[in-house]
């Protein structure tokens, strides 16, 4: 069993930047895929960000590349999502999300998931 808890969410004025933080508990955390998602309100979920076992790979949803960044430190068994050049279309629930296997864009590959954390930008 894997437990997952985000923190980090709150108001931030477009153009700022917030640093999301997914706190893993859980035998497999440090072999295992991790994925950032979000749902804005009225909208499906999407793919945010996702990172390898290793960190030696990441990926990126179209919308956010160049603007956020995904780590994780094997260590803390923590992932992070810094999320710079906000902008008021990053208004959303962000949940990270962990699978076995390969690093997935697919939401419906992964196994456990975090309540959440609202993140809220104002323009």
């Amino acid at each position: 069993q894997v437990q997952l808890v985000e923190s980090g969410g709150g108001l931030v004025q477009a153009g700022g930047s917030l640093t999301l933080s997914c706190a893993a508990s859980g035998r497999t955390f440090n072999a295992s895929p991790m994925g950032w998602f979000r749902q804005a309100p009225g909208k499906e979920r999407e793919f945010v960000a996702a990172i390898s076992w290793s960190g030696s790979s990441r990926y990126y949803g179209d919308s956010v590349k160049g603007r956020f960044t995904i780590s994780r430190d094997n260590t803390k068994n923590t992932v992070y999502l810094q999320m710079d050049s906000l902008i008021p279309e990053d208004t959303a629930v962000y949940y990270c999300a962990t699978k076995a296997g390969t690093t997935s864009r697919q939401q419906s590959q992964y196994v456990y998931w975090g309540q959440g954390t609202q993140v809220t930008v104002s323009s």
